[in-house]
Parts: C-alpha cells; sequence; structure tokens
C-alpha cells in the first residue's frame, strides 16, 4: 500500500517568530513527518478590521481583540517564508504553506512545490479557488464546516479550472474537536460521493483518531503541533507536543504494515508455531494392536506433529495396527 502523507500543521504557532518556525521545522522532521505546514497569510486581504475572534481564540488567547489585531501578530514575512522554505530542504522536509488569500497564492506560487493545500474556511471562496486551480498543481482541500454539495461545488470549480490531483481532507472544524462530532466514517462517504482519495485533518486532543483514521484507509493525516502547549496563541492548545507527534507518526506507521494485504493466508512468521499449538490425534490410554479405536480410547493434544483431529472420523471404528501407550501419537 501507498505510505500516509503525515503533515504537521506548525500553522502560526511560531508566534510571528522565525527562530521558533525553525524549531517547529526542526521536531516536524525528528518525529517523522514528511511535510510541515505553515500558513500564509496578508493580514489586509484577509480580513477586515470588523472581523472578530472565534470563542475558542478567545478563550486562549484571554483577550478580546479583532481578528486583524489577532493576526497581525502571527505574521512571518515573505523573506522569511523563503527562508523557511530552504532551511526545509537542507532539514529534508518537504516545506508547504497553506495560502489564505490571493497575494499569498501569488507569492507561493514564486517558492515552486507541487501541492497546495486548501484550508476550509475557504471552500466557498470562488476567486480564490479558481487561482489555484489555474496552477495546475495537486490540492489537498480541507471540507470543515461544509456540506456535500459544498464540496461538489468546489470540487468542479477547481477541476473546470485546470486542477491537478484532489485529496479530500475530512475536517471538523473546532478547536478541540468534540469525539461525538468527528464522524470518522465520512471521509468513505466523501471517497463514495467524489471518488477522490481522502484524508483527516485532526484537531480532536489527543492522537488516537489520527491513528484510527490512517486505519480507515486515509492517504494523508494533518496534525497541528507546537512546542510548547502552554506558549501564548491561539493554537498551542489544540495542538500536541514532539512526543505525541512522534508517537502517532510511529503508531501510524505500525498502522500501515498491520494493513498489509486483502489476502488471507498463513504468513511466514506462523508457520513454525503450527506444529506447537494445533493439535494431533493421541491414545487417551493404552491400546492393544488390533483394538478397534473409539472415543473412549482417543483424544487430541499438542503437539499437532501426527494426525489431525479432523481425520477423526477416519480413524474411528478401526483397529490399531500396533500397541499405543498412552499420548503416543497415533500413526495408522
Amino acid at each position: 500500500m501507498n505510505k500516509v502523507c503525515i503533515i504537521a500543521e506548525a500553522g502560526v504557532n511560531h508566534n510571528g517568530d522565525i527562530n521558533v518556525a525553525k524549531k517547529l521545522v526542526d521536531v516536524a522532521k525528528e518525529a517523522g513527518a514528511d511535510i510541515v505546514k505553515f500558513q500564509t497569510f496578508n493580514v489586509d486581504a484577509i480580513t477586515s478590521k470588523f472581523a472578530g475572534m472565534a470563542e475558542y481564540q478567545k478563550k486562549n488567547i484571554g483577550l478580546i481583540k479583532s481578528q486583524k489585531e489577532m493576526l497581525s501578530e502571527l505574521t512571518l514575512t515573505h523573506s522569511e517564508f523563503i527562508e523557511i522554505a530552504k532551511y526545509c530542504k537542507s532539514k529534508q522536509i518537504t516545506f508547504l504553506s497553506t495560502p489564505f488569500d490571493i497575494p499569498s497564492i501569488e507569492f507561493l506560487e514564486q517558492l515552486g512545490g507541487t501541492l497546495w493545500k486548501i484550508p476550509s474556511g475557504e471552500i466557498t471562496n470562488y476567486p480564490y479557488l479558481k487561482k489555484i486551480a489555474m496552477t495546475h498543481k495537486n490540492i489537498i482541500l480541507s471540507t470543515g464546516m461544509s456540506t456535500l454539495d459544498e464540496v461538489s461545488d468546489a470540487i468542479n470549480l477547481l477541476e473546470k479550472n485546470g486542477a491537478g490531483e484532489i485529496i479530500l481532507l475530512h475536517c471538523t472544524t473546532q478547536y478541540p474537536t468534540p469525539y461525538e462530532e468527528v464522524n470518522l466514517r465520512a471521509m468513505h462517504t466523501l471517497h463514495t460521493k467524489f471518488g477522490k482519495s481522502f484524508g483527516y485533518s485532526d484537531h480532536t486532543e489527543g492522537i488516537e483518531v489520527a491513528i484510527a483514521a490512517a486505519a480507515l484507509g486515509a492517504v494523508v493525516i494533518e496534525k497541528h503541533f507546537t512546542l510548547d502547549r502552554g506558549m501564548e496563541g491561539p493554537d498551542h492548545k489544540a495542538s500536541i507536543e514532539f512526543n505525541d507527534l512522534k508517537k502517532m507518526v510511529n503508531s501510524i506507521r505500525n498502522i500501515e504494515k498491520a494493513l498489509g494485504s486483502t489476502k488471507k493466508e498463513v504468513t511466514s512468521s506462523e508457520i513454525a508455531n503450527i506444529s506447537i499449538v494445533r493439535k494431533s490425534i493421541v491414545a487417551s490410554k493404552d491400546i492393544k494392536k488390533g483394538e478397534l479405536f473409539s472415543e473412549d480410547n482417543l483424544t487430541t493434544k499438542r503437539p499437532g506433529t501426527g494426525i489431525s483431529p479432523m481425520k477423526w472420523d477416519d480413524l474411528i471404528g478401526k483397529p490399531a495396527n500396533r500397541n499405543y501407550k498412552m499420548d503416543d501419537l497415533i500413526i495408522n
């Protein structure tokens, strides 16, 4: 099977500090993630001065600000993103950043790359979707807060304008996501409805849901991470730290191995155990030559190196061809 692509979502957990951003790259690489992803936005292009903060942002920050004020403290310059992209290359981990506005699409396009990640909030943004599609690159599309009709409209718009392969990420846009609102099986609904590969963008606490998504066939897993959940900022508390990120990556890799193939067959590691744990037909008491085998003088015991118990009826009523002691394997 193909390897699950694991995206370590740094997002804005750098708090506007390029040194923190580089440490996040180091953590993602050490944990074994395939991609480390950031968020690129032009504050004036993404939000007006009238847009408020989400409830989880108010709770995490502890201050009531406008979105514009909050986001202004979480930005990196274009030159800093260029530096981070180069740093990722030196660390041999793929750099990715989600654009949240058209100017950011244009900037990130200059950095190259073969992939876009579209966030849930842009799934109804017609000019944004059209702009990305016209680059003809592959797309990972998060579907949080959306109906199937909205997902369909977005896919049609993207494909009409030349988008490459589209992978759909099931997502619940709440931080943290209540377990009862995860609905992991909706990944299969997306696949059945649209015929696309699917994945999961996880906002739950812990790592078990992301691991379960991999077991259910997700080809992409995205998870927010941070250097320290106690840092100030809107997303740190809904993120995981290094130890959990590494544990999640390792668990998903183990799940990949465990899923294996659809074949039901004896594996190479099982062969040596067959004779140890299976049973054979043996004498349950001393049996004299010529005595008829019966349920009174036969039983089944380990090891499985003799006649299989599945041949039981073939032996019952037949004469013994030799003397047997109790526990002797029947070799008639």
